[in-house]
């Protein structure tokens, strides 16, 4: 199948286009990537990259170091997935969203280059990305992977450091059914001889990524979280500074965001000889760092606080799990949760479900979601006491806690948005915090029967 457009096109026409890229299979492999990026010159070749794979923290990871290499003056790409809203969240230059009739340019001249040849969304995304940030002369690209690292389409670059947030049970479907399988999937980022840092500290996964460094001579260096993030940062106190660590000034909540910014620092300390950043710049960078729908508190006009947190899988339900015991230990909570049918649902209701007093089951706005009914199923297994609703859609979940007159006083109930990224975006649209995109959270999406490794996001 071949999708056509005019060489001249709207930036509605160009979103269809790209959604249309679903459609198409692929086998996994970079060669369809590759052939792509050729017939658009070889952009990467003119760019400097920092390369990051993991399975949780990837995205704030890379958002710490945008905002560090930011502050130090120099002109950052930064490519990220999935969206939480607008398709042009993936693609920033110095976090600037890229402007919509860029997005319409480049889908116009890539589907002239490309003629017609099956490519993936994600693929032909990865090298929108790349055309984009060498027209704009990036002096750094911050360049998430979309999934594992091995086979992933962003694997087309030699970068200036490999970056390994961690290893945990995610995509096992696609990735491997042990921590040693996907390890070796996202540890197929490290190029020969380019150094290597990671926060990976499962014993197993550990040892597998020490290996394949080894093997291409890559040094690496490792942060042990376990001993927590001041012992992650060597000198991690500035000389004559009155803080401990710039790490003390980070806006992101969550102990396991200070351990992300202690592989980003350390990052930076490992390619000071490279790109020198100053302390200040350090700072400053870390103290601006914005990234949405991790663990966000918003605070409504009512005195209502929601808590935004993408967590999808179960790690990332244990650090959220860990961040309301300390942050709201005394509070009244609802959980309004909403999960993809290819996570592990019933482990992570079985988490989730007995820290709340009420719980809204919603529907993903997605094919991939999970019936509200089975959830409630399993919430209520985990916590009977609990009042427990499935409801048809998010913005009923929400009508429903708003409801005039209801207990408790919203100042004093918490409301957690969990379990899916989708939803996290779809939150953000309907509390009026990121413009609606009619369809463009669609983007997100995939077909079990066209899956590739290039293709697929978390969700």
């Amino acid at each position: 199948m071949i999708l056509y457009l005019s060489s001249d096109v709207t930036y509605a026409e160009a979103i269809q286009f790209l959604y249309g890229l679903n459609l198409f299979g692929a086998n996994f492999g970079l060669e369809a990537t590759r052939k792509l990026a050729a017939l658009a010159g070889n952009p990467q070749e003119k760019l400097r990259f920092i390369h990051v794979a993991g399975t949780n923290g990837k995205g704030s990871t890379c958002a710490m170091l945008e905002s560090v290499y930011r502050a130090a003056g120099l002109r950052v790409g930064l490519f990220t997935s999935p969206h939480l809203v607008s398709f042009r969240e993936r693609i920033q230059v110095n976090r600037q969203l890229i402007p919509e009739a860029e997005i319409a340019r480049l889908v116009s001249e890539l589907r002239a280059a490309n003629q017609g040849n099956d490519v993936t969304l994600f693929e032909f995304a990865t090298v929108m990305a790349l055309k984009f940030f060498a027209e704009q002369k990036c002096d750094l690209v911050i360049w998430e992977t979309g999934l594992g690292g091995r086979l992933d389409a962003t694997n087309i670059v030699t970068p200036l450091a490999s970056v390994i947030t961690n290893i945990a049970f995610d995509h096992q479907q696609w990735l491997g059914d042990t921590l040693e399988k996907i390890a070796a999937e996202k540890a197929g980022i490290i190029k020969p001889g380019i150094p290597v840092v990671t926060a990976a500290d499962e014993p197993s996964a550990l040892a597998v990524i020490e290996k394949i460094a080894r093997e291409k001579s890559a040094p690496l260096t490792k942060i042990d979280s376990r001993e927590g993030w001041r012992a992650a940062v060597p000198n991690h106190k500035e000389p004559g500074s009155p803080k401990a660590s710039p790490i003390e000034d980070l806006p992101l909540p969550g102990e396991h965001q200070k351990l992300n910014a202690a592989l980003a620092l350390t990052v930076v300390e490992v390619l000071q000889k490279q790109i020198p950043v100053a302390g200040p710049a350090i700072r400053a960078g870390l103290a601006g760092v914005n990234w949405p729908g991790r663990l966000q508190l918003v605070e409504k006009p009512d005195g209502q606080k929601i808590l935004l947190d993408g967590a999808h899988n179960l790690a990332g339900v244990e650090t959220l799990r860990v961040a309301l015991a300390k942050d709201f230990p005394e509070t009244r909570r609802t959980l309004v949760l909403g999960v993809l049918q290819d996570k592990d649902w019933r482990d992570i209701c079985g988490l989730l479900a007995p820290l709340a007093a009420e719980i809204f089951i919603v529907p993903v706005a997605s094919v991939r979601t999970a019936q509200p009914d089975e959830l409630a199923s399993v919430c209520r297994a985990a916590n009977p006491a609990a009042e427990i609703v499935a409801v048809h859609s998010l913005a009923e979940a929400f009508a429903k806690i708003a409801s005039p007159g209801r207990p408790p006083h919203p100042a004093e109930n918490l409301v957690v948005i969990t379990g899916s990224l989708y939803l996290v975006g779809e939150a953000l649209e309907l509390l009026g915090l990121s413009p609606a995109r009619a369809g463009e959270r669609a983007l997100n999406e995939w077909s079990a029967k066209t899956l590739t490794a290039g293709q697929v996001h978390h969700g």
